[in-house]
């Protein structure tokens, strides 16, 4: 670090998307960057690494090829440096494994010396020319003190759990996000209903439903969604993960905004097609002869209450097209009921230098940068935390190295990472 001067810029948090940006950072000699993270390695929801499980994007959409493919961190030269390049070769499939996506990303990590872990951020406010922001060492408890020029958010989001779970959570009632260190437990219960809709939902329950021709438990799987939909994969409707869909979305009024992406859950939010067949195919097979399996999946369930009763819990659930109610009896509930965005505590002291919408989130310019209420040349870039005003494309891995190569030139004054303007066949909007 430059002795005694800001750094250019301050990643805070370090996951795939801050990672991307500080790997592409790594060759711009005239920016220095610092990304900082409280866990003590990286780690990419571990809860959900699965055997068999696997990206729902292409290998390309890697921390960097989008935006360079000659780049050393590339998962191409993962798979060389691993020794692992003809048995990836061999294997055929576009879709890697989602624990090998990890183990890449954690390789990346432990290759750039701009990657600290172990600390925590805790407080932000500008100082004139620069951010100051105080940190903490989670092993020691030490305090310091970093400036930077500039800001990039990359904490991520945080499981979604419904309002009448909150404050019940326990071995018996989980979100999805901690399944696999609570699978044991499911294991051993009389009955597991998995709640939500998605890919995770999906593969939390054909985990079980895998598992439960031998454990001998009640599966069930409700979801308030209209159906068990397959997410939307045809090749022009994954063209609205796209550099020019995302100039489209943001060029709308906010409100138009919010009412497209209200329609859009099937782009990002669908199960994957071969998870649906795998729960079919098991299904199927579990009932020749006349088996009945002893699994329920019901969707237009919505879950309203949740109450411990002794060693179960009893849902209140409501049939939402008949509108009728009815009460279910679990004794483990997997809550696979998302993730949402929240604005990280330690922006507190910058608060009001951030412009804010009418619903309390970030102002956020195209270029990923959010808009400011006073005119200082120090800028706080945003990562995952602008689907209301980016679309669909803001939590895709595909949609990473774009982003990052965006945010990569305007720290550099220059087109490090050129950005075309034409990717995709079919025009949105009209000029």
């Amino acid at each position: 670090m430059r002795s005694g001067r800001p750094c250019d810029l301050l990643g805070v948090g370090i996951g795939p998307f801050n990672l991307s940006l500080a790997a592409l950072l790594e060759p711009v000699e005239e920016v220095e960057a610092l990304f900082v993270e409280q866990k003590p390695r990286f780690d990419w929801h571990p809860g959900l690494l699965m055997e068999g499980t696997t990206l729902q994007v292409p290998f390309l959409a890697d921390l960097v090829t989008m935006a360079d493919p000659t780049s050393p961190h590339s998962f191409l030269n993962y798979l060389r440096e691993q020794g692992r390049l003809y048995n990836f070769y061999f294997l055929e499939r576009f879709h890697v494994p989602r624990r090998e996506y990890e183990h890449y990303c954690r390789w990346v990590a432990e290759r750039l010396p701009s990657c600290r872990f172990g600390e925590r951020v805790e407080g932000v406010r500008h100082a004139g020319d620069h951010f100051e922001v105080s940190t903490r060492k989670i092993s020691t408890g030490e305090r310091r003190t970093r400036r930077a020029r500039h800001l990039a958010l990359g904490v991520g989001t945080a499981p979604q759990v419904p309002a009448c779970f909150e404050g019940k959570l326990g071995e018996d009632a989980f979100h999805s996000a901690d399944y696999l260190p609570n699978r044991e437990r499911c294991m051993e219960a009389a009955s597991v209903t998995v709640v939500g809709s998605g890919q995770s939902a999906a593969e939390v329950f054909y985990d079980l439903l895998c598992a439960q021709a031998e454990r001998g438990f009640r599966l069930d799987w409700l979801t308030r969604s209209k159906g068990f939909f397959p997410m939307e994969y045809s090749k022009l409707g994954l063209e609205h993960f796209s550099p020019e869909y995302i100039r489209y979305f943001h060029g709308l009024p906010q409100k138009k905004r919010d009412e497209v992406r209200g329609r859009q859950d099937l782009l990002y939010k669908g199960i994957d097609v071969e998870t649906i067949a795998g729960i079919y195919d098991l299904l199927y097979e579990r009932s020749v002869g006349g088996a009945r399996p002893d699994v329920r999946l019901m969707a237009l369930a919505e879950v309203g209450e949740a109450e411990r009763t002794g060693s179960a819990w009893q849902l209140h659930c409501r049939q939402t097209e008949q509108d009728r109610y009815f009460v279910h009896e679990t004794e483990v509930v997997v809550l696979a009921t998302g993730y949402a965005y929240r604005v990280p505590g330690f922006l507190e002291g910058v608060r009001d230098l951030i412009r804010w919408d009418g619903r309390g989130r970030y102002a956020v310019s195209l270029d990923y940068r959010l808009e400011k209420t006073a005119e200082v040349a120090n800028e706080i870039f945003v990562q995952n935390g602008e689907i209301h005003t980016h679309g669909v494309g803001a939590p895709d891995l595909g949609l990473g190295a774009h982003r990052s190569a965006v945010i990569a030139n305007q720290l550099a004054g220059r087109a490090v990472y050129p950005v075309r303007e034409r990717n995709v066949f079919q025009q949105f909007g009209v000029a």
